[in-house]
This record gives structure tokens, sequence and C-alpha cells, in this order.
């Protein structure tokens, strides 16, 4: 793979899948835990992300046809999914289950819902891979390059990841408030945007 063209793989990727924007999401989603528990939910999102950004890398245009799944009805779900979760966040009912199980199991693990799928390997991602790995003339090695890509911008989201704690203690419990709702808002306009991309492709709604 050309240098050249390895930086257009990474800008594409690096902006689909958005590290700095999934940041704040990290620290609203896991607000309340302990450097290691975000740690190994960190862990957990970017190994599933690796695994399914892989396999769509590799067979996610005959893995979806084989099963009779269109990418514009993954977009659809994903958007759905995604609406149930921003709803959690703006009206803290994530919070509240938390409460609420206090005296029993640890916290719910957002680790492979909402972080790995639909957030850091959604929709846009995956058929990104599908693209990039299915370039006309594209050889073993050329493939190989695009996941070497892949992996290097799961790395930043990763190090992002990392620096939750940091920003959790910056910004304060106020803050962090004011983020999961702000989050929240925008995780609804994400979803609605997915279920729109997935409609437009089944032409039910034109284009813009």
């Amino acid at each position: 793979m050309e240098p050249s063209v390895a930086i257009t793989a990474f800008v594409t990727l690096f902006v689909v899948i958005d590290p700095i924007g999934l940041a704040p999401l990290f620290v609203a989603l896991t607000s309340g835990m302990d450097f290691r528990n975000r740690l190994r939910i960190a862990i957990r999102s970017c190994l599933v992300a690796v695994f399914l950004l892989t396999l769509f890398g590799l067979a996610g245009e005959a893995l979806l046809d084989f099963i009779g799944i269109s990418m514009a009805a993954f977009r659809i779900s994903g958007g759905v999914l995604l609406f149930v979760t921003a709803l959690d966040m703006l009206f803290e009912r994530r919070t509240q289950r938390r409460e609420d199980q206090a005296d029993g199991p640890g916290d719910e693990d957002p680790s492979v819902f909402p972080l790995a799928t639909p957030l850091i390997a959604g929709p846009g991602a995956l058929a990104t891979m599908i693209l990039l790995t299915g370039t006309p003339g594209a050889d073993f090695t050329y493939v190989a390059a695009v996941h070497g890509v892949m992996l290097s911008v799961l790395a930043v989201v990763f190090g992002m990841f990392l620096m939750a704690g940091l920003m959790e203690r910056v910004i304060g419990d106020t803050g962090i408030k004011v983020i999961t709702r702000l989050m929240g808002m925008l995780l609804a306009a994400l979803s609605v945007q997915f279920v729109l991309d997935g409609l437009r492709e089944f032409g039910v709604v034109a284009g813009t």
C-alpha cells in the first residue's frame, strides 16, 4: 500500500470512528467507575471492535448477504439500539439502575454495547472496512495494510479511553452530568441519522 493510500485510509477510518468524540461518551458511560473497571471495559470494547472490523474487512459483505441482511437494515437496527441508550443517558436511567443494584452484582458493562458496537464498530466503520478492503485489485498485502491502519486508529481510541479518569477529575461531577445529557442528545441525533441513512438506502426517503 502506498503511503498516500494508507494516509487516506487512516483519515477515513479516524473520521468515521471519531476517537476524540468517543472520549466524552466513554466518560459518561463509565461515570463513577474506578480505573481498573474502566481499563477492563476499554480493553474489552476495543478487542470486540477489532474482531468486528476484522470480520467485516475480510468477509463482511459476503456475511451479510449470506444471512440476508443489507447494510441499510444494519444501519437502521444500530440506530434504534443507539436511540435507546441515548434515552437512558438523557433521563439518567443508567444512574438509577446503578443505585438499585448497589447491593447486587456490579455495574452494567457497556463494553460490548454500546461502546464496541455501534459506537466504535458502527455501521459506518463496518461499511468503510468493506469498501477499503474491496478495492479492485486489492491483494493480501493491501488487505493486511488496511487492517493495520484500522488497528492504529483503535489504538488512538484506547488511548483516549485511558484519559477518561483525568477528564472526569477535571470537569467534576456536575460537568459529567452536563456531558452525559449533551452526549445523550448527540447520540439521539446520531441514531436518527443512522435510521435515515438506512431508509435512504432503501429508497423510503429522498436523498439530500
